[in-house]
């Protein structure tokens, strides 16, 4: 999918009881969850509970040279953030980790998903008197634990009132002075696990990250679970596991997450293959080569020329040098940069009829793009299919798809949206087989394909609600 959804966020963290250098671990393990997130990033080092931290805008190799990295020291403990944006539009502000000094000591926090109920909370706090640094949800949680912390016992205590008040999504990493915790919202939009490495426990976004420092997978936080670590081990609160449905987003399968990760026991990998697989059984066509839009609908695209026996092929060569297509922040320039991206094989589509497998349609103009240049490189018939269903509705749980406005499939009929890419058929998974990709029977968000949202949308959800709010209140 190029041109379409911005990413998530990225979380990792790490507590070393043998030396390990965590600085360097985190930047590894950023570097392997930059997919995840490309405006900026942050490492914060804890050192006998002292936390240094720095972030900025730009990729992970931008951001942390060798020189910057050993300004971080060698602490024990350290958490780190790659981010892109759903709320907030001011990158450098807004960078995580958020590091906070309060009257019971030093926090540093970062944030993978979006509340519901965030610009309630933060007018509540503002009346109070709370001072805002930053436009996004993440100091809303950053505060809320820090407001329950004054009359708790404990950090993990504070933590576990804070998710009794805020509502939606949130993969959280937590370091006090003594502690790191990882929180996962009940309802498990978004993934986190837990690893180990020699006597350093891991927590990350995607499993991914630990193999990329050679950790061993454990296993994934709970949805609803608090995990403890410190010096006498790992414990966890389980007191808000059960209390909602699960729910995880299904578009970590579909896209967003890296293929090489396991997410809740579920091979990515797998899951696409599967996709694929029922591609073919639902959409049948008559071609002599299937190819997938690269990377995440190449999965697909297998998975499809295995169940259905048209020869796979590979049919754009990427150019790894350049970022995702819809980092650029106006349509105009993340159309300009496909066809620098992306470069059609001839040789294997001309002449060709050929299947094209991407993950998904959103606006569907990178996908006409796309089409355009098989056309041109002597493609007879195009064919397309997406891996996921149709897009029909905001999601409001962490990816920046905040209205219809912008949804073809919410604006025009399958025929006609055929027409606009110039696709001879087309064809999307259906939201039955969507809910069959996983080996486990865990429940998935699927609201962006069929509206059925897990908890209550929020009353203003707009992506940059509280720029809107800091510029009507100026003058």
């Amino acid at each position: 999918m190029t041109g379409s959804i911005h990413e998530e966020c990225g979380v990792f963290g790490v507590y070393s009881r043998d030396g390990l250098n965590v600085a360097s671990a985190c930047y590894y393990g950023l570097y392997a969850l930059q997919h995840r997130g490309q405006e900026s990033c942050g490492i914060a080092v804890n050192d006998d509970g002292l936390i240094r931290c720095m972030k900025d805008v730009g990729l992970v190799n931008e951001v942390f040279t060798k020189d910057r990295l050993s300004e971080l020291g060698h602490g024990s403990m350290a958490v780190a953030h790659v981010r892109y944006g759903t709320t907030g539009t001011y990158p450098r502000r807004n960078a995580q980790p958020l590091v906070v000094n309060h009257i019971k000591g030093t926090m540093a926090l970062a944030h993978n998903g979006a509340l519901t109920n965030a610009a309630e909370l933060r007018e509540a706090l503002e009346l109070n008197g709370a001072i805002f640094h930053t436009t996004s949800d993440t100091e809303v949680i950053t505060y809320e634990i820090i407001r329950q912390r004054l009359n708790s016992d404990s950090i993990e205590e504070a933590v576990s009132r804070m998710m009794d008040l805020v509502e939606g999504a949130y993969s959280l990493i937590i370091m006090s002075p003594t502690k790191l915790m990882g929180v996962r919202d009940p309802y498990g939009f978004r993934p986190l696990c837990i690893g180990q490495l020699g006597d350093s426990t891991i927590l990350a976004s995607e499993s991914c990250a630990l193999d990329s420092i050679g950790a061993t997978f454990v296993r994934d936080v709970k949805p609803g679970e608090i995990v403890i670590i410190d010096k006498d081990g790992i414990r966890s609160d389980e007191r808000h596991i059960g209390i909602r449905p699960k729910a995880s987003c299904v578009f970590e399968y579909i896209y967003f997450a890296r293929p090489d990760s396991v997410i809740d026991g579920t091979s990515v990998h797998i899951a696409r293959q599967r996709a694929g697989s029922f591609l073919a059984l639902e959409h049948p066509v008559q071609a002599d080569v299937v190819i997938g839009v690269p990377d995440s609908g190449l999965d697909a695209a297998i998975g499809y020329a295995r169940q259905s026996g048209i020869p796979y092929g590979i049919g754009f060569i990427k150019n790894k040098y350049i970022g995702r297509t819809f980092i650029q922040p106006l349509q105009s320039d993340r159309e300009d940069k496909v066809r620098i991206k992306l470069n059609p094989v001839s040789a294997v589509v001309k002449g060709k009829r050929v299947v094209l497998v991407d993950d998904s349609i959103v606006r569907g103009t990178t996908s006409a793009r796309i089409v355009r240049l098989l056309r041109e490189a002597g493609a007879v018939e195009v064919h397309m299919r997406s891996s996921a269903p149709p897009f029909m509705n905001p999601c409001y749980f962490g990816t920046d798809i905040d209205s219809r406005d912008k949804l073809i499939a919410c604006k025009h009929s399958l025929e006609e949206i055929r027409q606009i890419l110039g696709v001879d058929s087309l064809g999307y998974l259906s939201c039955e087989n969507v809910l069959r990709l996983c080996d486990n029977s865990a429940g998935f968000c699927t609201a962006c394909f069929d509206g059925n949202y897990p908890c209550p949308p929020p009353s203003n959800p707009g992506k940059n609600r509280f720029e809107r709010k800091i510029r009507e209140g100026e003058g």
